[in-house]
């Protein structure tokens, strides 16, 4: 792909694709957060968010589960070049 063909649109519709498997949420709200041309790379540096379903719920004293949500939003870092691979995962978690 051009670097053209390679609007934000495009950026999160690779991602979306690559990382789709990655959530069991029926409707996971992708959204690009960021998208920085890297010129001395030739590549995208991108980051995606997009929700998961909560697997840490805490539960209260009375053993019914609190006020926990029920989703939460995980943040991925991608590398894509200019003929639209992924060329690198950025593994992190929330804390960083």
């Amino acid at each position: 792909m051009e670097l053209l063909k390679l609007d934000l649109k495009a950026l999160l519709t690779i991602a979306r694709l690559a990382l789709k498997d990655l959530t069991s949420v029926n409707e996971p709200d992708f959204r690009l957060e960021q998208a920085e041309f890297n010129k001395d790379k030739n590549l995208w540096e991108i980051v995606v968010s997009f929700l998961t379903e909560n697997t840490n719920k805490r539960l209260t004293s009375n053993m019914v589960f609190g006020s926990e949500f029920q989703y939460h939003r995980i943040y991925k870092k991608l590398s894509i070049n200019l003929d639209g691979e992924i060329t690198g995962y950025h593994i992190f978690n929330d804390k960083e």
